[in-house]
């Protein structure tokens, strides 16, 4: 099922149980599968639509825009104005929050959660089970490992705080099970080791281990970018 101003390129691949909602493009050689729900409205949209008494799948607003050569796995939603580029991979299941941008050429593993108002830059792989919060920026060549968590409410539910997700700078690597705390600035080239928690900047070409981390040399045969 898809939306009236939806625009699909005639070598996209669509599953017949995938749902598009929203003034949406899926450009050329395109793979969607069972179960994906894309341009998902957000609950401000919904309430309109409800007001109007206009099907969701009629009503116009900003879909979802997706370049050539994507492959989008069964069970993933991607809400309303998300704007990815071309040959994104994504795993089963993945949810991507609306205002989100995505770049070229991006891994997106099962599981992952991006809760929206975030930027993604090009060449970057996110794997299975990564939490990415609202109000998160992430550079090119970037490398989150499996169950990394990134944070932005600095006293949940206790205290007013600005909502400001973790900033990743180009070619920075994220070990497995590592905890981000908000705002926290991880520099060009740094790396964060497996089961870390990061509660201050970590400057470029550095290394981050521990609980709490440490900030320490970064070896140098790791001094190198990223080979995503």
């Amino acid at each position: 099922m898809k939306n009236i101003n939806t625009e699909l390129y005639p070598d996209c691949r669509i599953n017949d149980t995938v749902t598009i909602y929203g003034t949406s493009s899926i450009s050329s050689n395109c793979t969607v599968l069972e179960n994906v729900f894309l341009g998902y409205p957000s609950g401000n949209i919904i309430d309109e639509a409800s007001k109007l008494d206009i099907p969701l799948t009629e009503y116009e607003f900003p879909g979802i825009t997706i370049g050539n050569n994507a492959i989008v796995r069964s069970g993933s939603i991607i809400y309303t104005d998300v704007t990815i580029g071309n040959n994104l991979r994504t795993g089963h299941n993945i949810l991507v929050r609306e205002n989100t941008t995505i770049g070229d050429n991006v891994l997106i593993g099962t599981n992952v959660v991006i809760d929206g108002n975030t930027t993604i830059g090009n060449n970057v792989s996110i794997q299975s089970n990564v939490y990415i919060p609202t109000n998160t920026h992430i550079e090119d060549n970037v490398f989150i490992g499996p169950c990394a968590v990134l944070t932005n409410d600095k006293y949940p539910i206790r205290k007013e705080y600005e909502l400001k997700g973790p900033i990743l700078k180009a070619g920075v690597s994220i070990g497995a099970n590592s905890t981000i705390l908000p705002g926290v600035e991880i520099g060009e080239g740094a790396m964060v080791a497996a089961g870390a928690l990061v509660t201050k900047d970590v400057p470029p070409w550095k290394l981050a281990l521990g609980f709490p981390a440490s900030i320490v040399e970064l070896p140098v045969e790791l001094r190198t970018k990223n080979m995503i």
